[in-house]
């Protein structure tokens, strides 16, 4: 199972990246997590700090803007955060559960390089609000996003038209806020 997911790094300089990412869960997905693995593009900011430090937090988050505007590079503010206890690295602070990892096996032989993590901590805070399909409306459209100079644009704003359907129909006023920022994204990128 592909958990839907905010992983912090932090780079030699002492640099927190936030980035969404969706870790593949080696363990019984309802059981609980011990070990994932991480698939990031070589050139992401992630795959640079997990190569140079090998640890990081992996969050699970209700928050869908935080998602939207870290899978842009557009969180300006940073988000809050706290130490991490059993790895360098940073906890953000309305997570609703989050893992500090340590890499244990690193393969490096493809665009995507695998990082499989351990589990050294976990922690939470509060529950997960729950299932609502205007929050995962958002995250397709973020991934869509993502995806802008891959994917065809009319395949794009097709997929978003039908989204938006699922955000004004059953979404709160985070989650309109979360597709508003990506539709304006959208908006920016073809001019």
């Amino acid at each position: 199972m592909i958990l839907e997911g905010v992983v912090t790094t932090v780079s030699p300089a002492g640099q927190v990246n936030v980035a969404p990412m969706g870790p593949r869960l080696l363990d019984d997905p309802y059981g609980e997590v011990r070990r994932f693995i991480l698939r990031p593009f070589r050139t992401a900011q992630t795959c640079a700090n997990l190569l140079a430090h090998g640890e990081g937090v992996l969050h699970v988050t209700d928050d869908v803007l935080l998602l939207a505007k870290a899978a842009l590079g557009e969180l300006n503010p940073p988000p809050m955060m706290q130490p991490a206890v059993g790895v360098r690295g940073w906890v953000l602070s309305d997570a609703c559960r989050w893992y500090e990892f340590r890499v244990t096996d690193c393969d490096e032989r493809s665009e995507r390089v695998q990082f499989e993590a351990e589990v050294v901590h976990a922690g939470r805070r509060r529950d997960f609000l729950g299932f609502n399909r205007a929050m995962y409306a958002v995250v397709e459209a973020a991934i869509l996003a993502t995806r802008i100079r891959i994917l065809p644009r009319d395949e794009i704003e097709a997929e978003f038209r039908k989204l938006a359907v699922l955000v004004e129909k059953t979404g709160g006023p985070r989650e309109r806020e979360a597709f508003a920022f990506l539709e304006e994204y959208l908006l920016k990128s073809s001019q």
